[in-house]
């Protein structure tokens, strides 16, 4: 009988030849390394990933749009400003005054006034019937469609708050109808400058690129 036979087995249950059974698994040193570097690995994405959503979220952007900004930008310079539009001289305009308030002697004084600053002066009298009485601002200019872009903005220098309006009509005269909100035409010198204004646009700025 063996001496790894148990007491009091008898030969039942011997044990015979030189291999043993191993009471737990080998170890594999290979798997545990792969563990742990995949384990690092995954750390390491993960930290990456949190320090790219704390600049995202933190208003700095990513390293390539912090670079980025910290290059100096050009400095816009002035564009040249567009050939202006040409704008038709006050001698060159006809305009016809009308009264449309209650108040009399309106339109004849206007109309002396416009006559000194240049314009040509038309028909001077009361409005028509469409107009009469129906007009609450300062006053109303009236000209052909064509004249909406160079001779209504000319006569539209001379009374601040005038309601632009075009018609059908065939000639090229412009109809001033004052309204009950008139006080008076714009001050000469006022209206001198916005028709320097109006015959050469200020310059603007070109938009600065990076």
């Amino acid at each position: 009988m063996s001496m790894l036979t148990p007491p009091g087995m008898g030969g039942k249950y011997r044990i015979t030849g030189d291999r043993y059974p191993r009471m737990r698994r080998p170890r594999h040193r290979r798997r545990i390394i792969l563990g742990l570097v995949a384990g690092a690995c995954a750390l390491g994405l993960v930290g990456w990933g949190s320090l790219q959503l704390i600049d995202v979220f933190g208003g700095r952007g990513s390293t390539a749009q912090a670079a980025q900004e910290k290059r100096p930008c050009p400095t816009g310079h002035p564009q040249a400003a567009p050939p202006a539009a040409r704008v038709p001289a006050p001698a060159s305009l006809t305009v016809n005054v009308y009264n449309a308030t209650p108040r009399s002697g309106l339109a004849k004084r206007t109309a002396d006034e416009l006559r000194k600053r240049g314009f040509r002066i038309g028909n001077v009298g009361n409005a028509p019937a469409a107009y009469d009485k129906k007009v609450g601002g300062p006053g109303i200019l009236l000209g052909p469609r064509a004249a909406l872009s160079g001779p209504l903005k000319v006569l539209a220098t001379q009374l601040a708050g005038a309601q632009l309006k075009t018609d059908d009509r065939k000639g090229s005269d412009l109809d001033l109808v004052i309204g009950t909100g008139f006080s008076r035409l714009t001050a000469p010198q006022d209206a001198a400058r916005a028709l320097d204004r109006l015959s050469r646009p200020a310059r603007t700025p070109a938009p600065a690129t990076c």
